[in-house]
């Protein structure tokens, strides 16, 4: 337990739970029983599994709001759970939009095994040693943002070929629908209604996220990912473009292009992708 979880403040109530179902997979017991605690007491209903197989029949038979996924486990590692979870939303409920949020938890200090698991579509990752409350105030932060309701006035969002309702989820690329996931759909909205503002990683984190504090490369990954699914050439990107040394900043209408490799020179150079 001292290795992977903080102690050190009571197991206190945590302000403003979000009713759902959450199912906690890790093959530690007293981290599992300590999470679902904590969980429980914000008001969350708790299923558990120890191993990658159990998650995945856990996941069919309950089916949660969210997944709070140890990236090590036997039988079926943490990535190729999430990928299957993710890919069973994804026909069950037949929109690109609506996928199963997960918060993955990792060993501090690997940072790969950490981008990995958002390059596969993690929401979220807490690494151990980590905070029980502070785990469940992610928990809590991501359901709000998959829960929260847009005015069925809001307008669709339009350029560049793309078509996002807000208040459906719903995004596509010249008629054809997208898989994009709870945070990549919400960093489009966020480009599409910031058109042509530069837009650094704080903001972002702040705007998408709702966050004061992280790993902007969780930042970094989105912008990779969605870039992946809405440029013509993801290697030389004309929707979301580097600003160097600022940001990134939406072009409603493709610009032309920049220096011929300049956006895997930013990757590699200062982490902005």
């Amino acid at each position: 337990m001292a290795n992977s979880i903080e102690t050190g403040s009571g197991p206190g109530p945590v302000p403003g739970g979000v009713a759902g179902r959450v199912l906690v997979v890790d093959d530690d017991p007293t981290v599992s029983e300590v999470v679902a605690g904590y969980l429980e007491r914000a008001g969350f209903t708790v299923h558990r599994a120890e191993d990658g197989p159990a998650a995945l029949e856990a996941a069919a038979r309950h089916r949660p709001d969210l997944v709070v996924l140890d990236l090590m486990l036997p039988g079926m590692d943490g990535l190729e759970v999430c990928r299957r979870l993710r890919a069973s939303r994804l026909r069950a409920s037949g929109s690109g939009t609506r996928t199963l949020p997960v918060v993955m938890l990792t060993a501090r200090g690997e940072e790969e095994d950490r981008i990995l698991g958002l390059e596969v579509g993690a929401d979220d990752y807490v690494t151990k040693p980590f905070s029980p409350r502070e785990l469940v105030l992610r928990v809590m932060s991501v359901l709000r943002r998959v829960s929260s309701t847009v005015p069925e006035t809001e307008p669709e969002l339009a350029a560049a070929g793309l078509s996002v309702d807000p208040a459906a989820r719903r995004a596509t690329k010249d008629g054809a629908e997208l898989a994009l996931t709870l945070r990549e759909f919400d960093l489009l909205v966020y480009f599409l209604r910031h058109a042509g503002q530069v837009c650094d990683r704080e903001r972002l984190m702040r705007g998408v996220w709702g966050w004061d504090f992280g790993d902007l490369s969780t930042v970094t990954v989105h912008v990779r990912r969605l870039r992946a699914k809405i440029e013509g050439d993801p290697a030389d990107p004309q929707l979301i473009r580097t600003v160097w040394g600022a940001g990134y900043r939406f072009e409603g209408r493709p610009g032309p292009s920049g220096p011929p490799g300049a956006a895997r020179r930013t990757e590699a150079g200062d982490g902005r992708a």
